[in-house]
């Protein structure tokens, strides 16, 4: 059970920290007073769509993990949640958001103290694995079969940052995002694709893809919001999310997207 039980764990620990600030809750926290929103009544969040279960769009509307978390913290908030779709790199590294496009990062993006520098988070809301996946019948198998292999990856994310680290000498290739990294494992322009595990477990149910390998590298995501944010946004956004795992709706949504 390896998700849900690192999931439960870092949920009951985030809870306990978010219980002391927390002041209340639910739909009563109906102004937006203070949160210096982009839009009035709008909690407006941007994220790089696709990257599946986290986000993506079906029937012409932004679900997912990430997607439905928001919903729920905006409606939490008094607020309507409104979804643009942004490049990873300009979100993470912070121009987005300090250019006032949006109130809201959600991408499954990792905490990094170097991604802090340009950024407030939110507490964590998901514990994440890395993974290596592979056509089936591949002979990678681990990280040390990658030399010499061409390997994708997603610019600017940690998965990058962990190939670049531990796969010296690989032939390391970055994709916008995860809609060119995939095809490219399809085509057979790279051998492997080294990225979030959930993502990855995703692609194996689209063909003869399998994981090879997977890391714990202690990576939990955050909700991002611009370095100068309001604290009335900050605190809004965590006690929100502490709400969320105490009436079970955060169990509801991370149950919806992540099985055993």
């Amino acid at each position: 059970m390896p998700y849900k039980a690192r999931s439960s764990v870092l949920a009951a620990a985030a809870l306990s920290v978010l219980a002391l600030s927390a002041c209340g809750g639910g739909s009563d926290s109906a102004s937006d007073s203070g949160m210096n929103l982009v839009s009035e009544g709008k909690l407006t969040v941007c994220s790089d769509i696709p990257y599946p279960p986290f986000e993506y769009e079906e029937n012409g509307e932004y679900v997912g993990f990430d997607m439905d978390l928001v919903k729920e913290i905006a409606s939490g908030m008094g607020l309507e949640a409104s979804i643009q779709d942004v490049g990873f790199d300009g979100l993470q590294g912070g121009t987005v958001l300090a250019a006032g496009q949006c109130d809201l990062g959600a991408s499954a993006m990792t905490i990094t103290e170097e991604r802090q520098k340009n950024l407030t988070f939110s507490d964590p809301y998901y514990d994440s694995l890395q993974s290596i996946l592979v056509p089936e019948g591949s002979d990678i198998t681990g990280i040390e079969d990658l030399a010499g292999k061409k390997v994708g990856v997603q610019q600017g994310t940690t998965g990058e940052a962990y190939a670049r680290d531990n796969a010296a000498d690989a032939e390391i290739i970055s994709y916008p995002s995860d809609a060119e990294l995939f095809p490219a494992l399809q085509a057979g322009n790279v051998d492997a694709v080294l990225q979030d595990l959930p993502v990855n477990l995703g692609h194996t149910q689209e063909g003869a893809f399998t994981i090879a390998a997977k890391f714990e590298t202690d990576e939990s995501y955050g909700f991002a919001m611009a370095k100068n944010a309001s604290e009335e946004l900050v605190s809004g956004v965590n006690e929100q999310l502490a709400v969320l795992r105490d009436n079970g709706k955060y169990q509801e949504i991370y149950d919806k997207y992540f099985t055993e």
